[in-house]
C-alpha cells in the first residue's frame, strides 16, 4: 500500500514541476515513514507537512523536492543543512551529494534523526548539536547550503559560510507576515536572489532551548 502511494506522490510531483530525475530518485529511494511518528505512519505519502516533536514539522513533500531541486547538488558537493529535524531532508540529500553536515537546536530531535540515519546505513551525513545561527564555521565554506526554519531577515554567518560558486535555498520572513522562499547564488562579487515563491515555514530561533543541557556530535 506504501508503496503505491509512494509511486502516486512521485507522480504529483511530477506534475507540479519536480524534474530533476537525481531528486526525484532520491524521494523513492528513502521511507518517509520512517521519519513520520506513528500516529500518522498511514499518511506518510500525502502531500502535506505533518507535525513531529518539538513543535516542529516534517515538511511537505513537495517542498522537500522542490528546495532540494533549486539546491543543485551534485555528487562532489559538501552540503549544510540548518534544522535537522525529524531527518527526511539530511537523508534526501544524502543520496545527492558527498556530504551532508546538519544541525538542529532540539537535542530530542537530533537523537531520534540520528538513530534514523544509522538505521537506514546513511554513513555520509554528520550531525551537530547547536544554534543554525552561527553555521558550522569549521567545516566552512560549503558548495551548498540548506535551511528548514524562516530567519526574518538574512542570517549574514551563513551568507559568510557559502562557498562562492556556492547555492543556499531558504525561505524568509517574519511568521506572521509572508514568507518566501530564496535560492541564493554566491558569485565572486556579490549574491544574486531569485525568489521561488511563498511558503510557510516554523521560525528560525536562535540558541538553544533551556531544557536542552548538553552537546551531542555525531558521524554516520
Amino acid at each position: 500500500m506504501l508503496d503505491e502511494q509512494k509511486s502516486g506522490l512521485i507522480e504529483e510531483l511530477k506534475d507540479t514541476g519536480i524534474t530533476d530525475e537525481a531528486v526525484l530518485q532520491a524521494l523513492l529511494a528513502i521511507p518517509r515513514e520512517s521519519f513520520v511518528p506513528d500516529f500518522f505512519k498511514s499518511r506518510s505519502y500525502e502531500n502535506t507537512a505533518l507535525p513531529i516533536a518539538n513543535g516542529q514539522t516534517l515538511s511537505q513533500p513537495y517542498i522537500v523536492a522542490l528546495m532540494t531541486q533549486a539546491l543543485e547538488t551534485h555528487k562532489r558537493a559538501k552540503v549544510l543543512e540548518v534544522g535537522t529535524g525529524s531527518g527526511y531532508q539530511a537523508a534526501i540529500l544524502s543520496r545527492l551529494c558527498r556530504r551532508v553536515y546538519t544541525i538542529e537546536r532540539h537535542s530530542e530531535l537530533l537523537k531520534l534523526a540520528e538513530k534514523r540515519f544509522m538505521e537506514l546505513r546513511l554513513h555520509n551525513v554528520t550531525t551537530l548539536y547547536g544554534d543554525g545561527y552561527r553555521g558550522w564555521k569549521e567545516q566552512a565554506p560549503f558548495d551548498r547550503i540548506i535551511v528548514t526554519a524562516a530567519p526574518p531577515e538574512k542570517p549574514e554567518r551563513l551568507f559568510d559560510q557559502l562557498a562562492i560558486d556556492g547555492v543556499m535555498v531558504l525561505p524568509m520572513g517574519a511568521q506572521k507576515s509572508t514568507q518566501e522562499l530564496y535560492q541564493i547564488r554566491r558569485t565572486q562579487r556579490r549574491f544574486e536572489e531569485k525568489c521561488l515563491g511563498g511558503v510557510r515555514f516554523v521560525p528560525m530561533v536562535q540558541g538553544v532551548p533551556d531544557e536542552d543541557d548538553g552537546g551531542v556530535f555525531g558521524l554516520f
